[in-house]
């Protein structure tokens, strides 16, 4: 799952999203530097992480992907569920995705200082061109797809994955569908 759904999974608890935003840059026992409550949200969002990669659904997502993208069809499916998540969002929150989406980057700002420095980085960006609302539309994944193809390895060619999600848009959603219910109970446990 990519910001979105980490960010919607962590309910209105502050310290469990401000921990799944900067999850993936903090390793190791650099952890223990954050109070207890961010790292139960840096746990949440490895056990996402590790559900989601090995669930059959989001398996059978990447099945889909893997002979043209390879190990990267995890990140694109990532970015896939994104998009119908914010597509879909009034079935999942009462507040519209724009409001949500101010609200988060409020609050991410509000507590920028404690944050990574790669984590520091990113947050004016996901402002400026308001990641999250953006991921609603599918020509938004693909530019975010773009975007994230130049910053790893050549040759990735995630550029080319919205022509991937438009082939077979009906087949992703119902995957996302069967999978997203299964996640939202897997991290009950994180929100109690």
């Amino acid at each position: 799952m990519n910001y979105l759904a980490h960010f919607h999974l962590s309910g209105n608890k502050e310290h469990l999203l401000l921990g799944n935003f900067i999850a993936d840059a903090v390793k190791g026992t650099v952890l223990d530097a954050y109070q207890d409550d961010i790292q139960k949200g840096i746990r949440m969002h490895r056990s996402i992480d590790f559900y989601t990669d090995r669930h059959p659904f989001t398996c059978r997502s990447k099945d889909r992907l893997r002979a043209e993208f390879n190990h990267y069809s995890g990140v694109i499916v990532d970015v896939f569920y994104d998009h119908f998540l914010a597509k879909n969002w009034a079935e999942f929150s009462n507040e519209s995705l724009p409001d949500y989406s101010n609200r988060i980057y409020s609050l991410l700002e509000l507590h920028s200082g404690i944050f990574p420095d790669k984590c520091k980085h990113i947050l004016p960006y996901m402002r400026r061109y308001d990641w999250l609302v953006s991921y609603a539309e599918v020509d938004g994944i693909g530019k975010v797809l773009s975007a994230m193809s130049k910053r790893v390895r050549e040759g990735s060619k995630m550029e080319l994955a919205q022509a991937a999600l438009e082939r077979d848009y009906e087949l992703f959603e119902k995957d996302f569908r069967d999978f997203y219910s299964e996640l939202i109970v897997h991290t009950e446990i994180f929100r109690e």
